[in-house]
């Protein structure tokens, strides 16, 4: 990485001291990055590095995943992760906030802006308009009580399953490599150094807590996050991978939730687009933003 490199900054939210990274630059226009599930701020560090000079580039650690504080109790509702995302702009006085997130905090972000619309000016959003309308009716079909008994017997199997050990740092770049085959060695390493943590007996385990991939029991309706994006009056840029499991916002009608929406397509590209095809999507930012400065 060239140059200095972000500071580390602090904010609280319920309580819990919460981690983001500060790219500099603050006379420019605001630009906030929000990683997905089970990542960490220092994933954007190449399109942070690329922007930073046109933009003040802050990017979140989302509670329990990096630097951040893990959530009491192991609970991670949705809605626990849009108050992260309230409470880091309000305090930082950042609206109106232009945002760029992937995955997980995509759809956190965009439950934040069609909350509070006027708070946001641009939205970039990366494979983060959830799961397939097919998945989501799966788990909708669910009773309440079904829901709840798959949450707490989730919850008790990651609590009786001990979190990974790697006996070194190559073994977890290797994890890393072998999650995303399309990352060079470079990439590998810098994004498992900001993951991964030594324990005291000198093994490697992975920063975020484990029981983040337990979906939690409060579940929001289809229907009802699609009526809070229709409420976004920001532009909308939704950026997928052909090559991803996410399904094409087009074609399974969710982009026509938003009122001013673009969808670019990358090809050769996976699930984290920002990472296989990074100048393609630093081009797209670029772009999209451009009338900021």
């Amino acid at each position: 990485m060239r140059g200095l490199g972000p500071t580390s900054q602090r904010f609280y939210s319920q309580g819990l001291r919460l981690h983001y990274v500060d790219w500099g630059n603050p006379d420019a226009p605001p630009l906030l990055l929000v990683h997905g599930g089970n990542d960490h701020c220092r994933s954007w560090d190449w399109v942070a590095q690329r922007l930073c000079d046109r933009y003040h580039v802050m990017a979140l650690d989302l509670r329990g995943h990096g630097d951040s504080d893990h959530a009491p109790g192991s609970h991670y509702p949705t809605h626990g992760f849009v108050l992260d995302l309230a409470q880091l702009i309000e305090q930082r006085r950042l609206a109106p906030v232009n945002i760029l997130a992937h995955s997980w905090g995509g759809a956190v972000s965009l439950l934040y802006a069609g909350i509070y619309p006027e708070n946001v000016g641009r939205l970039m959003v990366i494979e983060g308009w959830g799961p397939s309308p097919e998945v989501l009716k799966k788990h909708g079909d669910l009773a309440p009580h079904e829901r709840l008994r798959q949450w707490v017997e989730g919850t008790r199997a990651v609590a009786h399953k001990r979190p990974p050990r790697y006996a070194s740092i190559e073994d977890c770049i290797a994890r890393m490599k072998a999650a995303n085959g399309r990352l060079s060695d470079e990439q590998a390493r810098h994004l498992t150094l900001h993951a991964a943590f030594q324990n005291e007996d000198g093994t490697w385990s992975w920063k975020y807590d484990p029981y983040v991939r337990v979906i939690s029991p409060a579940w929001t309706p289809p229907a009802e996050i699609m009526s809070t994006w229709s409420r976004i009056d920001c532009p909308v840029l939704l950026v997928r991978g052909t090559e991803s499991w996410a399904s094409d916002p087009l074609a399974d009608g969710k982009a026509a939730c938003f009122r001013d929406v673009r969808v670019e397509t990358l090809e050769n590209a996976g699930h984290w687009v920002h990472h296989d095809r990074l100048d393609d999507v630093v081009d797209l930012a670029g772009d999209f933003f451009s009338h900021l400065i």
